[in-house]
């Protein structure tokens, strides 16, 4: 699927352009995976070549070498891409294009994460406009990022899933569009907000201040405050495991609409 010998070129920035490119420089270096309460983390102006600590050009928007796949949450972060990346010690550099998508929405998982957060997950909505982006991965790179959101394992918490066009649009910023993209849907469904209908992500402290100010059970499970929540979900597991089988026992989760192509996938 991919030729590992190939890639996208990287542009020689000028001396005085360096600095100005790295992630520090331009904001994106904090990872939510270290700091919980930042998730979905920041995601760049544009799209751009994340290229170690640095987001450079692009040469181009489109990479038939590699795999598109759609990042909702967190994995539109360059600082928590680099993370995930450093873990495995693969330092190719990793496409990043802005697109315009209709017909995905981003709403809340209904899992809690051990590192801290309740993420980002898509789900259906017809019509519906919005920018993402999709990150061109290589062979290396999707099986560091399948393997972080649990697709090999079979209780996983997400699924891999192919959007194809025209059940979604992405047009791309020179006007060309892409046959589909890959996603990460998740396997609990997404949480509602209160009319049975998927929820949209409002970012990690207005959610968490919202879930446990309207579940007593939630609190005497993660504490009264983001911060408290954040910290017991970080330091125990099965406590994550109590959290994502409340939000079902509560009956917060619906399904996101997108699970008919898991079912694609399966067969």
């Amino acid at each position: 699927m991919d030729d590992l010998t190939t890639g996208p070129s990287r542009p020689a920035p000028s001396p005085s352009s360096s600095h100005s490119r790295t992630l520090e420089a331009l904001g994106l270096a904090d990872a939510p995976r270290d700091q919980p309460l930042l998730y979905p983390g920041a995601w760049p102006a544009d799209s751009g070549l994340l290229d170690g600590d640095q987001l450079l050009p692009l040469d181009r928007l489109v990479h038939d070498d590699r795999v598109p796949v759609l990042a909702v949450g967190s994995n539109a972060c360059p600082g928590q891409l680099r993370h995930k990346m450093d873990a495995f010690g693969i330092t190719s550099p990793i496409p990043m294009v802005k697109v315009r998508i209709t017909g995905i929405d981003v709403g809340v998982s209904a899992h809690v994460s051990r590192l801290g957060y309740v993420s980002a997950s898509p789900f259906d909505a017809p019509g519906h406009v919005r920018e993402l982006f999709i990150t061109w991965l290589d062979t290396e790179q999707l099986e560091v990022i399948d393997a972080s959101e649990g697709v090999p394992v079979p209780h996983g918490n997400y699924a891999r899933v192919w959007l194809p066009a025209p059940d979604v649009r992405i047009e791309l910023a020179d006007g060309g569009t892409l046959p589909g993209t890959f996603v990460y849907v998740n396997r609990h469904g997404v949480l509602h907000g209160g009319t049975g209908a998927p929820r949209t992500h409002p970012g990690q402290r207005a959610l968490i201040t919202e879930l446990l100010t309207g579940s007593a059970r939630l609190r005497e499970l993660f504490g009264d405050t983001p911060e408290e929540f954040c910290a017991r979900a970080r330091a125990d597991a099965r406590l994550c495991e109590r959290g994502t089988r409340l939000f079902a026992q509560e009956r917060m989760v619906t399904a996101s609409g997108l699970e008919k192509y898991v079912e694609v996938r399966r067969t």
